[in-house]
């Protein structure tokens, strides 16, 4: 099989981005762990040369075990018996060769059994392993939730807990609960404070991807009398103790291998992470921000493998004499496809590239005081880190159902059966717009970016950028197109009228991220002769959804949102 690291040179082309030298250098901290450990760089080109091998090492595991194993553990499923959930063979030996290759923790600190990777190597580990198997990336991308025991949890549970990630645990995150879907300051799995300081939890918890996992982040509810989202605090589980029960799998439309379960808690022992009733206010947040890039990163791996089965289907497959990728109907298809995936993949290294910038110096700020200059910088990448990140989940996650949508239809009645990956990849690609908050949830934290002007100063800013001569016709237009945002922007929002603006959001939100990812392809074709074709398609397409949005904003009116209300 190919090893899905180096057939993509795209990725190595993200990698290389010349923010890396900066985040690299916050996050070594002047290179000094070399001093500690054996493994660790010593300039910046060793940091690089050590995430080249370790995403080679993910592309091999990716394209020789995890994509070969994938229609096994679709098939096999993991299965529950007696209040534990047993994983499908082949998904057993997906997470042994990655503990094995010490695949686990990779951003977690050195001192802990960690690679200290950034998160932009570490989400584009998640990208390949997500091209091989959707499934298999909700088990070993759960990993992430070691960062927020890291930020969080004091010295003694980060040593207890990370140090096994590391080695190789799993985890999960119990939000959700069968009367508390997106709406988690409803949460009401209790948790009681016992005499010795320890806590015991009580309730259920459903939909958990997972849940039978080694350590568990639980939100809970840690005050009497309380119903909003003041009341939650967060623990941390740890299986050994005993006291959780998986009562059932829950039978999925796709992502099988991963099994996603309903939890009774009856008096669990568990340990408060962080303050008391800051578990929805703060933790969560940070939680899902982190997750929210993961599943983006899926929804990338998962285009990127819907395109890669529609492109070798339509070259092999032949229709009146000539391969079907010679018709107009299939190759448009096809570069759009490629399109939205490298558009998407820009967003998704530009979104990783503001998280890692805030977070190294948020770390930072924990061994010293930030300059006055630091924490300007920290608050630039900050702002943009959570304006990026639900626009990345969320169209992200449309373009990847796109995409398998279209890789099937190019395979047509073929792509219906079974036998054929993209019919899995389909169903995989459904759930990318629903967890970890849906379109329209991304939607909602998105829009007040929109009317606060944040998008805004980043098209700014990319508008400033050096681009290639040959690209300074399509960055007219976009300064056009750009100005037709603001002043639609300003049309809705000066209507004052909160239910016509929440009406229009996901227009809005969609006018911004078609921009930004057309300005984001030209600077990456600017690098990069290879995305030229697709910085031309993106922007194509991007144009028209620009237009057609404004259109319709400007033809309608606050009055006319009542024609679609449901009786």
């Amino acid at each position: 099989m190919a090893n899905f690291y180096n057939d993509n040179p795209d990725l190595k082309h993200h990698l290389s981005h010349p923010l890396m030298q900066k985040i690299v250098e916050l996050k070594e901290r002047n290179y000094t762990d070399a001093e500690k450990f054996d493994y660790a760089p010593f300039n910046f080109e060793d940091a690089m040369d050590s995430y080249d091998k370790v995403l080679d090492i993910v592309g091999q595991i990716s394209g020789d075990t995890i994509a070969v194993n994938a229609e096994g553990v679709d098939h096999e499923g993991p299965v529950c018996a007696n209040g534990r959930v047993t994983y499908a063979n082949p998904t057993k030996e997906n997470l042994d060769v990655c503990r094995k290759a010490g695949l686990m923790g990779m951003a977690m600190p050195r001192r802990y059994g960690g690679l200290n990777f950034p998160v932009t190597p570490y989400i584009m580990a998640a990208d390949i392993v997500s091209r091989a198997d959707a499934s298999f990336e909700n088990l070993w991308g759960l990993q992430d939730c070691a960062e927020t025991i890291y930020e969080f949890a004091n010295e003694d549970q980060k040593m207890r807990f990370i140090s096994r990630v590391c080695k190789g645990e799993t985890m999960s995150m119990d939000l959700t609960e069968p009367d508390a879907g997106s709406d988690l300051q409803s949460v009401m799995l209790k948790a009681t404070e016992q005499a010795d300081g320890s806590w015991r939890l009580n309730g259920v918890k459903r939909f958990i991807t997972n849940g039978d996992s080694d350590i568990h982040l639980v939100l809970a509810r840690s005050e009497d009398g309380t119903k909003d989202g003041r009341g939650l605090s967060m623990f941390i589980y740890d299986k050994n103790d005993g006291g959780v029960n998986v009562r059932r799998i829950e039978n999925k439309m796709g992502i099988k291998g991963s099994p996603t379960c309903e939890l009774v808690y009856k008096n669990a022992k568990a340990e408060l992470c962080g303050s008391r009733k800051l578990g929805l206010i703060k933790y969560v947040m940070a939680l899902m921000n982190g997750a929210r890039l993961g599943i983006a990163a899926q929804s990338v791996g998962i285009s990127e493998a819907a395109y890669r089965e529609a492109l070798a289907y339509a070259k092999d497959r032949k229709q009146f004499g000539k391969a079907i990728i010679d018709f107009p109907a299939v190759f448009e298809m096809l570069s759009v496809m490629k399109a939205k995936l490298d558009a998407s993949r820009s967003l998704l290294y530009e979104t990783s590239r503001f998280v890692d910038m805030y977070k190294a110096y948020d770390d930072i700020a924990k061994e010293r005081s930030l300059t006055p200059d630091e924490r300007k910088e920290s608050k630039y990448y900050s702002k943009f880190a959570d304006a990026c990140t639900p626009l990345v989940k969320g169209i992200g996650s449309e373009y990847a159902n796109q995409n398998a949508y279209d890789c099937i239809q190019i395979h047509g009645g073929s792509g219906f059966m079974k036998d054929y990956a993209c019919e899995r990849i389909y169903r995989d690609a459904r759930i990318t717009s629903i967890y970890e908050g849906t379109t329209q949830l991304q939607v909602v934290a998105a829009i007040r970016h929109v009317t606060t002007g944040t998008y805004l100063n980043l098209i700014k800013t990319y508008e400033e950028a050096e681009i290639a001569e040959a690209y300074k016709p399509l960055k007219e237009e976009l300064v056009k197109m750009t100005a037709l945002y603001a002043e639609t922007v300003e049309k809705v929002v000066a209507t004052k009228d909160s239910e016509y603006l929440d009406f229009m959001a996901r227009r809005l939100v969609e006018m911004a991220g078609n921009i930004i990812m057309s300005y984001l392809l030209i600077l990456d074709a600017s690098r990069n002769e290879s995305f030229d074709r697709s910085a031309h398609v993106y922007f194509n397409l991007a144009q028209a959804e620009v237009a057609k949005h404004a259109d319709f904003i400007a033809k309608f009116t606050p009055a006319q949102v009542a024609d679609y209300k449901q009786a």
